[in-house]
């Protein structure tokens, strides 16, 4: 077994520790009503748009998302959030840097041994969901349920639904197909956004993403036979016939989103398998970007 299958297989069990820790991280975390930037790279940027949807969407405060990197240094803020599972990203820590003294920050890392320990003006480590695999799976995920905990909106049932996604067989013939679209709406786009991003890190795969109600604008167009279109979450009315007309695949589920992700996870995987690629090493990719001065 792969560092990665075995990393996403854990989930469940990252989830409720991290779902059962919320409350003794809730002064580090942002407060009802606040005004918050939530800052990653990669997938944790991914994570962060998910996050920021659903803080907002449940009346916690203006939420925004923002690559580290294209940071709205000119933006006020009452507090800024980053995602970073290594504690070393470069443009991370820059986000941080730049804010001490000025703005409040809180940093979700895996590993306490690095700057960002000491970057950020807060620091929650779910060092239990560290990875070993440069893919991510686990601590992404279980940094999002961290925060819909913190907000309310994690349950066991999450928790239960992610066993489901680990046990039950996958659609059939997948791995033969040439074309991955993930689709979301609200919460969920980040969601699909990440889906995608595992389908090219780990089997090198066509993988796009779009807000579902956008998928019609044009993207549509290059669906044929060998496309999987994956939705997160409910679907627009009518989407899943226009796509069945295309001759594309159409999956849907009735699992929690979150929990439906680790399926997207096992395709890529799958995939990754079928071509004969390791998924623990994705080409051209390490486990953080630290860039040189």
């Amino acid at each position: 077994m792969s560092h990665v299958e075995d990393e996403l297989t854990s989930q469940p069990e990252c989830w409720a520790r991290a779902g059962g820790a919320a409350a003794a991280h809730g002064r580090a975390l942002p407060a009802q009503g606040e005004r918050v930037a939530i800052v990653g790279c990669g997938t944790s940027y991914f994570m962060a748009q998910a996050a920021a949807a659903l803080r907002e969407g449940s009346g916690q405060g203006e939420t925004d998302a923002f690559a580290a990197s294209e940071f709205p240094y000119g933006r006020s803020y009452d507090r800024v959030l980053a995602l970073t599972r290594s504690g070393t990203t470069t443009e991370v820590l820059q986000v941080l840097t730049e804010l001490k003294g000025r703005t409040p920050t809180t940093a979700v890392t895996a590993d306490p041994g690095t700057p960002v320990m000491d970057a950020a003006d807060e620091v929650v480590v779910l060092d239990f969901a560290d990875e070993r695999s440069v893919v991510q799976t686990r601590f992404a995920t279980t940094a999002l349920t961290l925060l819909r905990a913190h907000l309310g909106l994690h349950s066991d049932d999450v928790v239960v639904d992610a066993g489901t996604a680990l046990s039950a067989p996958l659609p059939e013939r997948l791995v033969d197909r040439t074309q991955f679209t993930f689709l979301g709406r609200g919460w969920t786009v980040g969601l699909a956004n990440e889906a995608a991003l595992k389908m090219r890190e780990a089997s090198l795969s066509w993988a796009e993403a779009y807000p579902a109600m956008e998928y019609r604008h044009g993207p549509i167009s290059v669906t044929t036979e060998g496309t999987v279109a994956w939705m997160f979450g409910s679907a627009p009315q009518g989407l899943d016939e226009q796509v069945r007309a295309t001759g594309g695949s159409w999956i849907e589920s009735a699992l929690d989103p979150l929990a439906e992700l680790i399926r997207a996870q096992r395709l890529a995987v799958a995939v990754a398998r079928a071509r004969g690629l390791d998924p623990d090493r994705p080409r051209h990719l390490t486990r953080s970007v630290i860039l040189a001065p």
